[in-house]
């Protein structure tokens, strides 16, 4: 392995509940892909909010007006994370499961009985189950893309395969929470885009990892959650402007039907925005000097350039990391790795790694590794659609290993030292 490209340790000292133990025992979190630990820039945002800018919007007072000039820093910095067009095509909401219940809500009013949706069987359940409930409401049908479980991949026309002229929208995951696949969202977007459907965009597993930039994608509505990248426990939401501009919206009647507003239901988090503008300017701070990871983001803006410029960076520790663990844990009699295992295919998937292992189940892992002060997770983690294509609902699910940039290569080693002593 070669040391990352930026001082591990000078990262680390940012994030506070890095540097804490429990006894003797430092704390190793590697449940990341559940969510980040987040660096003093959050932590100072969120108290200044609370302190000096705790007030509700449109007054003439002076804490008012610090509070309207946070949400939209916090907007203005979500459009460059996003490489949005515009601050009005940013929501802001509780979190990427309540924004796309309330966002289907709204695109329901679009569909008519008979009209099809189509699901994906790799997705976290928050981009499954809000469209299940509204083809029960709308009478919809639903049709599935299907994965390969051998693979943990797409086939280029997986989507084609159950696209028709009564397609109406197409819900997908950029990234599995569960097998780590990074899915060719730009591809099956281009083709539900030439079937005239809507195209929905899960990115709270990539949103980590990964810069991203909704004008390339050519996606309708693209999500995530800012305490996955970082950040506090904060949902926000791009969509089209024209689109949302021209989409229903369940309001109360106070509300105006400016954008974004009309989808932001009552009072925001202000405090929460604060947070989600600190992990902005966090990712920011890492972007080194244009041209320093050898691509250019000159079609950006600044800050989003620089975000991009971070994710080169980060991105090729967490693959180093995330070759390690593999290569390591594979080396484990009856341990099955349920994702993509080739080091030269790694750009292909986040560094989330989902085992079984026999004789063990991944509950009583969890707990093993618990005990040795690492931090995974266990079940199906809400990814019901993969562990049940997978044959695992009934066995317990996968045990979860989900890297992040801070990691270490002592805490993957320590990981790996771990499993040998609980296997026995």
């Amino acid at each position: 392995m070669t040391t990352p490209a930026f001082s591990l340790d000078t990262l680390r000292a940012q994030f506070p509940s890095l540097s804490l133990t429990d006894g003797d025992k430092p704390r190793v979190y590697f449940d990341n892909p559940a969510g980040t630990q987040v660096p003093q820039q959050v932590i100072d945002r969120t108290l200044e909010a609370m302190v000096n800018k705790n007030a509700n919007l449109g007054g003439y007072f002076t804490t008012t007006v610090a509070a309207d000039e946070l949400v939209n820093e916090a907007h203005q910095a979500m459009a460059d994370f996003y490489h949005a067009n515009s601050a009005r095509e940013i929501v802001f909401g509780q979190n990427m499961t309540t924004l796309t219940l309330h966002m289907s809500r709204c695109l329901g009013k679009r569909f008519s009985t008979g009209d099809e949706i189509v699901l994906s069987r790799m997705d976290h359940d928050a981009n499954v189950a809000p469209w299940l409930l509204l083809a029960e409401d709308r009478g919809l049908t639903v049709r599935w893309m299907d994965f390969d479980p051998e693979t943990y991949e797409f086939a280029d026309d997986a989507l084609t395969k159950v696209l028709s002229p009564k397609t109406k929208l197409v819900a997908m995951g950029f990234a599995s929470n569960c097998t780590g696949t990074i899915n060719d969202v730009k591809h099956f977007a281009k083709q539900a885009r030439e079937a005239g459907a809507l195209f929905y965009v899960d990115a709270v597993q990539l949103a980590p990892h990964c810069g991203i930039d909704v004008r390339d994608l050519g996606c309708d509505f693209l999500v995530s959650s800012a305490y996955k990248f970082f950040g506090p426990h904060q949902g926000i939401l791009w969509g089209r402007e024209a689109l949302l501009d021209e989409t229903f919206s369940y309001k109360v009647r106070p509300a105006g039907n400016d954008l974004p507003h009309k989808f932001e239901t009552g009072t925001l988090s202000h405090e929460g925005m604060a947070g989600t503008f600190g992990s902005i300017e966090y990712l920011a701070s890492h972007g080194g000097s244009p041209g320093a990871s050898g691509k250019t983001y000159a079609h950006m803006s600044e800050r989003g350039a620089a975000i991009h410029r971070a994710f080169d960076v980060f991105t090729d520790w967490e693959h180093q990391l995330c070759n390690r663990l593999i290569a390591g844990i594979s080396r484990v009699k009856g341990l099955e790795i349920r994702g993509i295992t080739s080091p030269n295919a790694v750009h292909r998937r986040v560094p989330t790694v989902s085992f079984t292992l026999e004789g063990h189940t991944p509950q009583s892992l969890a707990k093993a590794f618990a005990a040795r002060n690492i931090f995974v997770w266990s079940g199906h983690n809400y990814a019901v659609e993969p562990v049940t294509r997978m044959g695992l609902m009934d066995k317990g699910g996968v045990l979860r290993v989900g890297l992040a940039h801070y990691n270490t290569v002592a805490e993957v080693d320590g990981f790996i030292a771990a499993l040998d002593q609980i296997k026995g």
